[in-house]
Parts: C-alpha cells; sequence; structure tokens
C-alpha cells in the first residue's frame, strides 16, 4: 500500500511539473506575440510592460541596444516595423526562464525610408517575475529570405 501511495504521489507530481511548463510555454508564446505586435504598433507602455530594465537587445548587424534605446527607436519610429510574421517558433523553459527560437520577417519603413525587409533567425530570453514573463535578453542573425 506505502508503494503504491509513494507511486501515485510520484505520477501526480511529475503530472503537475509537466503542466505547469505546459502553462509557460502558452503564457511565454501569448507574451511573444504581445511583443510582435506592441514592436509593430511602437507603443511605449506596451514595450515597457513586457521588458525588463536589464534588457540587452542584440541586431544582426552587431549593434546592441539597452531596455531605453531599445523602446526610444520603436517609440519614435527610428525602427519602425509595418509587419512582422514570426515562423518555426520553439520554446524551452528551464526553471524561470524561458528560450524562443524563432525565424522573423518583417517589412520595415525605418525612419521614413523607402520600404525595405529583414529576414532573420531570432534567440529570446524572457524571465519570470512574479508570474508575469518579461523579455530580459534578445539576439538577432541575418537568415535567408523568406520564399
Amino acid at each position: 500500500m506505502i508503494k503504491k501511495s509513494i507511486f501515485a504521489l510520484g505520477f501526480f507530481m511529475v503530472s503537475a511539473i509537466s503542466a505547469q511548463k505546459m502553462n509557460d510555454k502558452d503564457a511565454v508564446s501569448a507574451v511573444a506575440e504581445k511583443l510582435r505586435l506592441a514592436m509593430v504598433n511602437g507603443e511605449k507602455t506596451e514595450l515597457e510592460a513586457l521588458i525588463l530594465p536589464e534588457l540587452t537587445y542584440g541586431h544582426s548587424g552587431g549593434h546592441i541596444d539597452n531596455a531605453t534605446e531599445f523602446v526610444e527607436k520603436l517609440v519614435s519610429k527610428k525602427s519602425d516595423f509595418v509587419t512582422i510574421d514570426i515562423t518555426n517558433q520553439t520554446i524551452d523553459i528551464v526553471g524561470n526562464t524561458a528560450v524562443v527560437r524563432h525565424h522573423f520577417y518583417a517589412a520595415t519603413a525605418d525612419a521614413g525610408k523607402a520600404p525595405g525587409d529583414v529576414t532573420l533567425d531570432i534567440l529570446l530570453v524572457w524571465a519570470k517575475v512574479k508570474n508575469n514573463w518579461k523579455l530580459l535578453a534578445r539576439q538577432a542573425v541575418k537568415s535567408e529570405k523568406k520564399k
């Protein structure tokens, strides 16, 4: 009887941990979508609500923005995303950290310039802070053009 109880308790603990990771994956997916929309809209309060003050935001060309620079560039339209499409997204949860990878294709109009496009592979690192996922780090690398 004790062995059955221990087995049942272990089974429920594994199930609970698995369900928590799945809930976290859903939450990270939702917050990543909020970030995508906020980057297109360029709304300061939306952007600031999704990031940590310690954000390090790496561009494919090698430049790194801090949190203030990241928000300012989107709000001022220095970086202006007309559309952003995300594909092939994967999410891995490790404790209170989420590692997200995806393919990123965007139409741009940076600083009012003629339309452009960018095709990148992205790594995002999200940290869980008081049950909310916040962007801690982002790194982009150039990718092949979307077909």
